[in-house]
């Protein structure tokens, strides 16, 4: 094999493992911050002596027995220079020549919980929504801080701030390391949710930049929340997040033209759609609905997307649902976005200027000050009612609220066509 197929190698195998090998050696060290540099130190290990020896069979037991024994002589290290000697004993009721034996025995706990604590360290309430992003994707989703700066178009600098700071908070805050107690788990799991959708929106509909979308985060996002799904089978909501983004991301490569250009959704070739990942998001829509007959925020937004996906063409889509499960929605999670998302389907299902009224009530909503889809769905509105020239201002006023330069164009074209006779 040669140098360069070695390194694609274990890329390859580091992305595939290196949560898991992360999160075994967090139990271990109890501080994420360490798990991660001791595990990045048995990879560095790994380019040294794979090119000239070969990829070991198993490449991921590999590397986890090796960052297994870095933890263990990290606390050895521990042990003898710190006076942390009694809490280590404690945790793992070990003593004296008994140490070995019994930590070995820690360690062969079920790799799912180890997974599961990772989850809710990363995203613990105590970091901002920022931070817990930049910490999930760098220790689960296994992206090199270079790689989630581009995906953000951030400065790499400002992503590593971020990351350090990170795992110095959870450090100083002695975050443990565990699973929330029932009390605690609706709360933080609801954080959790909100950070693998954010990476998702902002892979599916870039906040900015010249792409309309980067898929690379819908897919990190989708994995999460695939691994999320399988160690908490009977978490709804779970279920429900996995259903939206899959149906969502199953009409990806429709959503772009051939230059590059946003493609809206009632003018996308259906043809296109991938039927595997809606039949995937409709087999997860209907095991959040066998947990629970009521519908959380996630799955509702789910079933509304599941309406998309089945109507064959844009004419067939049953909006009067659409407009119900909104209503249900704004009732449950009401939020300005959640308010002008049912004035569309208002508008779609009963006519645009139903659909108006609705818009222009939030009009002097705080939050969506700033916000261009409100500009944008009033314009698309008011075109449909033949009101031309107020349709194109506002579509005008959309484009130069808008920092992604694929919609910005998209806008400024739909303002022009407004002139048309």
């Amino acid at each position: 094999m040669t140098l360069e197929a070695t390194h694609r190698a274990i890329d390859a195998v580091w992305r595939i493992e290196s949560a898991k090998i992360i999160a075994v050696v967090a139990r271990m060290v109890r501080d994420v911050g360490v798990a991660e540099e001791l595990a990045q130190d048995v990879l560095v290990t790994a380019l040294e002596q794979w090119p000239q020896k070969g990829v070991p069979d198993k490449p991921g037991a590999w590397l986890t027995a090796a960052a297994k024994n870095r933890a263990l002589d990290h606390l050895r290290r521990v042990q003898l220079l710190a006076a942390k000697h009694e809490e280590i004993g404690r945790d793992l009721e070990i003593h004296g020549e008994a140490f070995e034996p019994a930590f070995d025995a820690a360690l062969e706990d079920d790799i799912g919980d180890d997974l599961l604590r990772l989850v809710f360290t990363a995203c613990h309430p105590i970091l901002a929504p920022e931070a817990r992003v930049a910490l999930t994707l760098r220790l689960l989703g296994g992206l090199t801080t270079d790689e989630i700066a581009r995906a953000f178009l951030l400065p790499e600098a400002t992503v590593a701030q971020r990351i350090v700071r990170a795992k110095r908070s959870l450090a100083a805050a002695q975050v443990p390391f565990e699973v929330p107690r029932a009390a605690e788990l609706p709360e933080r799991l609801a954080s959790v949710l909100a950070v693998i959708y954010l990476v998702f929106n902002e892979g599916y509909a870039a906040t900015g930049g010249g792409d309309w979308m980067r898929p690379a985060l819908c897919d990190e996002a989708l994995r999460l929340g695939r691994i999320l799904a399988e160690l908490m089978q009977q978490e709804p909501e779970v279920h429900g997040l996995v259903a939206l983004m899959e149906l969502q991301a199953s009409r990806a490569r429709a959503r772009i033209g051939a230059k590059g250009q946003p493609v809206l959704l009632l003018e996308q070739n259906r043809a296109r759609w991938d039927h595997l990942l809606i039949g995937r998001g409709l087999t997860a829509l209907a095991r959040a609905e066998r947990l629970n007959g009521a519908l959380g925020p996630y799955a509702l937004q789910a079933a509304i997307a599941a309406c998309h996906a089945r109507a064959g063409t844009a004419h067939q889509t049953d909006w009067p649902r659409i407009a119900a499960l909104y209503d249900v929605l704004a009732q449950l999670q009401p939020s300005p976005v959640v308010a002008l998302n049912r004035a569309v389907a208002i508008g779609m299902a009963y006519g645009p200027a139903a659909g108006l009224e609705l818009a222009d009530a939030l009009s002097h909503e705080p939050l969506l000050k700033g916000y261009h889809l409100l500009p944008a769905v009033r314009a698309d509105l008011l075109l449909k009612m033949g009101r031309r020239v107020e349709a194109q201002a506002e579509f005008e006023r959309a484009a130069s609220l808008t920092r992604n330069v694929r919609e910005r164009a998209l806008l400024q074209e739909r303002a022009r066509g407004c002139d048309a006779s």
